[in-house]
């Protein structure tokens, strides 16, 4: 909720198979190190969080598919990208 109204990117949330489980696309596919794991809730890519150098969850979000979802064990939680905030 924002303010007391829910998210209206809520509803872009859809069912999603994880396409990457064994890390961040972009990152595997540079080579590159990543710190934690998100996962687009409209596409089911999986990118790096904002404490990883490339930030490609960031670089992926769009008004097409900002929620994300923490994809370490034991949390979670998930981020709405253009409201800055956890829905």
């Amino acid at each position: 909720m924002i303010l007391g109204i829910p998210d209206p990117h809520l509803a872009q949330i859809r069912p999603v198979r994880v396409r990457t489980p064994q890390g961040c696309e972009e990152c595997l596919a540079l080579g590159t190190p990543w710190v934690h794991l998100r996962l687009c809730l409209s596409r089911g890519h999986v990118g790096c969080c904002d404490a990883s150098p490339m930030r490609h969850a960031r670089a992926h979000a769009t008004e097409l598919h900002p929620i994300v979802r923490s994809l370490e064990p034991g949390e979670d939680w998930r981020w709405c990208y253009p409201h800055e905030a956890f829905v």
